[in-house]
């Protein structure tokens, strides 16, 4: 049986739990209820539609929205079956906001701390204002159902292990990983919090003092910059957050810009930036430098100018489609950035960091939802991307200057393969040795651990001088 860790206690005790159920707002069931719905039946994302409806909720409910979102895509075949036992007919067309209510109420009952009755009140109470009013009576009964059921449902619906993802994934992951068991497991838990400690304001040990003074325990890592949080925390307890002593940044995530090894006065681009961290980890280790942030999409842009904003930094921030870098390079005014440059389109950079998009396979335990938004035919498309950014920008990159490949990916046809197939159509192009690879490795996977970081891949290249 496979089960995601219950969540920690809202509240610090039974009575704060109690407290904190009844004064949560009735929306947030069906805010939590359209997302589902929006997520399963029109492939949106959850790291979009929640910074939406933040504001469409009390604050100290938030935590709560986002919790039942991600819970249910953690779990979301679990929860299924248990309807298939529940309903005699299944719930669709015009009805599936009521199935997906149904959802949340199974969810809080499985896995949060508020008491079942308030779960069940709260959940047939949204059914009106989803305009579902009618519907409030099955649900009740379904749930009630549940609660007097539940052993003998979970006896047949845990009978056997479930991976809690889809089939098409768990064959891929099967045929790389000899401990694809492992991966799937770690993939349905919560992850740990990471933070990066920015060594221009303080030490790592330092900071891991200024967090006990706060009450947050956290541990270090073979990682310079890295600690772990035991317990997940908001920014706004973290002491110095605003000023920029550290950024929340998964622990394999934090290697980019190590690998990378920029320098002062060097022109760098970071390629597919947002939403900042790694274009901020670049300019703490080198502040002289030359930085340009680039991405596609200008929300996300928004993230990178607030996060450089945050940690007082200065990059040249572009738009732009990384398979097109005449178009993106016309933009830059490279004089403002003390170049001069004759031709725009001529322009050559020191280092590249690509963090090219993918299958995002790798922040799985995350970004639960990408196990019901991607699907297989979505791969090849993506690995037909990566490799024509790879290709447009070793072009842009300097006789002798290195080019870091990374993405969140856990499938080799993203990661070791493409880089394979790239290394025997470019004979300039040549590996460099990372610290952590073994020497018959191209490049490095990093898959997701419990005390560690998601899953990840590396390859560091040099463009080897004519």
């Amino acid at each position: 049986m496979n089960k995601a860790k219950p969540m920690n206690k809202i509240g610090k005790n039974k009575r704060a739990v109690k407290s904190t159920a009844l004064l949560t707002s009735r929306s947030v069931r069906a805010l939590a209820a359209e997302m589902i719905l929006q997520v399963l039946d029109q492939g949106k994302s959850l790291s979009a539609l929640l910074p939406e409806q933040q504001s469409a909720v009390k604050p100290q409910d938030f935590p709560l929205l986002q919790e039942i979102c991600f819970g249910i895509c953690r779990v979301l075949p679990r929860l299924e079956r248990i309807t298939q036992f529940l309903l005699d007919k299944q719930l669709k067309g015009k009805t599936r906001i009521v199935h997906c209510l149904l959802l949340v109420g199974l969810y809080q009952i499985l896995y949060t701390r508020i008491p079942a009755h308030a779960a069940v009140d709260e959940v047939v109470s949204a059914a009106k204002g989803l305009k579902s009013d009618s519907f409030r009576g099955l649900l009740n009964a379904v749930l009630r159902r549940f609660l007097r059921e539940q052993e003998q449902i979970l006896a047949v619906v845990d009978k056997h292990w479930q991976t809690l993802h889809p089939e098409w994934l768990v064959n891929k992951l099967k045929k790389s990983y000899p401990n694809w068991r492992e991966i799937v497991e770690e993939n349905n838990q919560k992850p740990p919090m990471w933070l990066r400690v920015n060594l221009q304001h303080c030490s790592v040990v330092d900071y891991q003092q200024l967090l006990a003074a706060q009450e947050i325990a956290a541990s270090s890592t073979n990682h310079p910059q890295a600690l772990r949080l035991h317990q997940a925390s908001a920014v706004n307890l973290l002491p110095h957050f605003e000023q920029g002593w550290v950024t929340v940044q998964d622990l394999h995530a934090q290697w980019s810009a190590l690998l990378l090894e920029p320098e002062d006065n060097e022109l760098i681009l970071d390629a597919c930036a947002a939403p900042g961290g790694k274009t901020t980890h670049i300019l703490e280790k080198a502040p002289k430098a030359k930085v340009v942030a680039l991405d596609i999409e200008p929300a996300r842009l928004q993230r990178v100018s607030e996060n450089l904003d945050r940690m007082q930094q200065q990059a040249t921030v572009v738009r732009g489609d990384a398979t097109q870098p005449e178009q993106w390079l016309e933009k830059i005014d490279f004089a403002a950035m003390g170049l001069e440059v004759k031709s725009k389109s001529a322009v050559q950079f020191d280092r590249i960091l690509l963090d090219a998009p993918c299958s995002a396979t790798g922040v799985i335990r995350r970004h639960p939802d990408i196990k019901w938004l991607r699907q297989e035919t979505d791969i090849a498309p993506l690995v037909q991307l990566q490799g024509q950014i790879l290709e447009a920008l070793w072009a842009k990159l300097k006789p002798e200057g290195i080019l870091v490949y990374a993405t969140c990916s856990l499938l080799p046809e993203e990661n070791s393969q493409q880089i394979q197939h790239f290394l025997a159509k470019h004979s300039d192009a040549k590996l460099e040795p990372l610290p952590f690879a073994h020497n018959d490795e191209i490049g490095h996977q990093f898959v997701p651990t419990e005390q560690g970081g998601d899953g990840f891949y590396y390859a560091k290249l040099r463009k080897i001088r004519a």
